[in-house]
């Protein structure tokens, strides 16, 4: 099946702050584990166009946001909705978040931050021959943590 992509509503920003939970230290990655991330998550504006719902079957699967450094770059944050998550689904879930970009945007590098402790995630995005770049610390969830930053530069096309 094929993944969607589409402009994230207000329905679907409340229902990921408030319906999506992860379970044991994932539940780092639950929306209202920061105010202030949850605020801009369900404002419109703060999303403006660059937060796009993940959609299978019409169903709502997850959630990327953009920021484009450059017209070659942008750095992604990402979200499976929670009862998908650690069952093999990712590399389908994330082969098409890239496919996607690249067709869209014809982006060359993409980057993210990842929190370190999250090994799961981290193993996925180097088996998609993601780099680590730097370790960062970051103020959120009430607290400081340590992020691995990390790219991918895409493949250019094969000459014809």
């Amino acid at each position: 099946m094929n993944h969607t992509f589409h402009p994230l509503t207000q329905d679907q920003a409340e229902q990921i702050a408030f319906e999506w939970r992860y379970e044991g230290e994932y539940a780092f990655y639950n929306m209202d584990a920061d105010e202030e991330d949850l605020a801009s998550f369900l404002d419109a504006k703060e999303r403006g166009e660059t937060t796009f719902a993940i959609l299978e079957s019409g169903e709502l699967i997850g959630f990327v946001t953009l920021q484009f450094e450059s017209t070659d770059t942008v750095s992604i944050g990402l979200g499976m909705r929670p009862d998908l998550t650690g069952h093999g689904n990712g590399n389908r879930f994330l082969t098409s978040i890239l496919n996607w970009i690249e067709a869209t945007y014809g982006t060359r590098t993409v980057r993210l931050a990842v929190a370190t402790f999250n090994k799961r995630a981290i193993r996925l995005y180097e088996s998609l021959d993601f780099i680590p770049e730097e370790t960062f610390v970051q103020e959120t969830n009430g607290g400081v943590y340590p992020f691995l930053s990390m790219k991918r530069l895409q493949k250019p096309p094969p000459n014809i």
